[in-house]
């Protein structure tokens, strides 16, 4: 997919039909992540075009649940391969899954699922212990391997879902992350889940390149990305990536990511006139908290800069 850097695009806070340039787009979007308590990073692309709009969008960052996508695509790709069978079905008991708020991580009695169903649980709410099931079945190393291969060595896993939580416990002694004490709140910081390498990783560019590959097939069979897109599109969090496109006519399709001083989305938001634009927002909040409404608008807001600032590029020339 060729890209290019946008030259011009629609002003934050614009005057007499002017459009902005890309610097002054950054500066509205450092603006935004100031006033939310939040680093942040940014990236988004014209699906079709190419064109594309950056702020750190090189620079590494925690995936969190955002993970779950590669996942995915190992998934459906394996499936693509004839050695793995979507609609084979698992017993799954309730000892031993993975901790987490959703999903199979909190259901009591054990549960038969497909392995196509545990993709929607992983996707659509974030289900820390469907997403290790498919871990395990998968290969984190195969998921890793197949990234690489499209070119996304940025993205890597460095373990699981219940991984992350044991990172935890290491500093916090099995303490509920959401509620520690400043002493706490310190010692977590340190964890070796919330830093890089030792945490699972990527940029925004390399998520938007392969959320673009989805929506042009390019990871798998067509059935397979058009699967892909549905799930997607069954995330129940509207909260974030959506709230900066409450239009109904406008689509979003995508996947968060949460973890103490990590709110995260990506995803594709799509236009009645045809326009496709995927967007990664990875922010780093000073706060732990898990709710922390401010980070997760934010998230809304510059997506929406970013993806106006390309549709003005394109209907300036």
């Amino acid at each position: 997919m060729k890209e290019t850097t946008t030259t011009v695009g629609s002003p934050p806070g614009g005057h007499n039909g002017a459009q902005a340039g890309p610097e002054e787009v950054r500066r509205a979007i450092a603006e935004a992540f100031t006033a939310a308590g939040s680093a942040g990073f940014v990236h988004a692309v014209d699906i079709d075009s190419g064109v594309q709009f950056e702020y750190g969008a090189d620079d590494p960052v925690l995936l969190a649940s955002v993970c779950k996508i590669p996942v995915l695509v190992e998934l459906h790709a394996r499936a693509d391969e004839g050695t793995i069978d979507l609609s084979s079905r698992m017993l799954l008991p309730q000892a031993g899954r993975s901790p987490g708020p959703t999903g199979l991580s909190v259901m009591v009695d054990p549960v038969e699922v497909s392995l196509r169903d545990l993709a929607y649980w992983m996707i659509s709410v974030s289900d820390n212990a469907a997403t290790d099931v498919l871990c395990e079945l998968l290969g984190i190393d195969a998921v890793n391997a197949r990234m690489a291969g499209l070119g996304l060595k940025e993205v890597r896993l460095e373990g699981t879902c219940k991984d992350i939580y044991d990172a935890f416990d290491e500093v916090l002694g099995g303490a509920d992350v959401t509620e520690l004490s400043a002493a706490q709140i310190e010692r977590l910081r340190g964890s070796r889940a919330l830093h890089i390498p030792s945490g699972t990783r990527g940029t925004a560019r390399s998520l938007t390149a392969l959320l673009s590959m989805i929506w042009q097939d390019q990871v798998a069979s067509a059935e397979s990305c058009a699967a892909m897109r549905r799930i997607l599109g069954l995330q129940v969090w509207p909260h974030r990536l959506r709230s900066g496109f409450p239009d109904d006519s406008v689509t979003v399709a995508g996947k968060t990511g949460t973890l103490p001083f990590v709110r995260n989305e990506v995803g594709v938001v799509e236009y009645r006139d045809g326009g496709r634009y995927a967007v990664a927002v990875f922010t780093c909040p000073d706060s732990s908290a898990y709710a922390n409404p401010p980070a997760d608008a934010v998230i809304g807001t510059v997506a929406r800069i970013a993806v106006d600032h390309l549709r003005g590029s394109q209907s300036t020339g």
